[in-house]
């Protein structure tokens, strides 16, 4: 729910563009695909660098959470917090990866939960977490136990680095303005 259009605003910051310097290009190797918050992040290769070396851990297989709930947890931590473009670049990239169909997509949008297409009680205890880490910056203690006994403490701790993590990267994508990046779908393809 962006309070701009996101067809008629520019960047708030420049993405750098080609050609790059060498520092630059080996910041932007490192993070993956010259999308356009890389290219922000790049201006200053040493943040490029950074955020890669965090990443590098959470996006990968060595990270405690499988990757469809660490999508779950970025699909609906970017959807709360109206990052449409960060949420987006996911959805096209790693839905289909992470197993997600688009009924468990338009749910991440507009549903919850307790909605039917979620059959694995496993994803309904990450999506909770999700959704009371965005609301209450907390979990009960029945919600800890349930997103324990789901993906273990190790991913619970895990859920709670990435789902702060990506609200971070919403702050930005938001606060940059930036733009949709080609071919990545936006909220209103998943409303009902």
């Amino acid at each position: 729910m962006p309070r701009f259009s996101k067809h008629t605003v520019a960047p708030r910051v420049a993405p750098v563009e080609p050609p790059y310097d060498a520092e630059t290009a080996a910041a932007l190797e490192a993070l993956g695909p010259p999308i356009a918050l890389f290219r922000v992040f790049a201006r200053r290769p040493d943040r490029a660098h950074g955020v890669h070396g965090w990443g590098r851990y959470y996006l990968s297989r060595r990270a405690a959470l499988s990757l469809r709930h660490r999508e779950l947890v970025i699909d609906r931590t970017t959807r709360r917090c109206g990052a449409e473009y960060e949420w987006g670049v996911h959805v096209a990239v790693f839905a289909g990866k992470a197993g997600l169909d688009a009924e468990q997509i338009r749910s991440i949008v507009a549903g919850g939960p307790d909605d039917g297409c979620w059959t694995d009680p496993a994803d309904r205890a990450v999506l909770r977490a999700v959704d009371a880490l965005c609301s209450a910056n907390d979990l009960s203690d029945d919600e800890w136990r349930e997103l324990t006994c789901a993906v273990g403490e190790e991913g619970a701790v895990d859920l709670l680095l990435l789902c702060g993590w990506y609200h971070a990267i919403s702050f930005a994508a938001r606060v940059l303005r930036l733009r949709p990046e080609p071919g990545t779908p936006a909220f209103g393809d998943y409303r009902s």
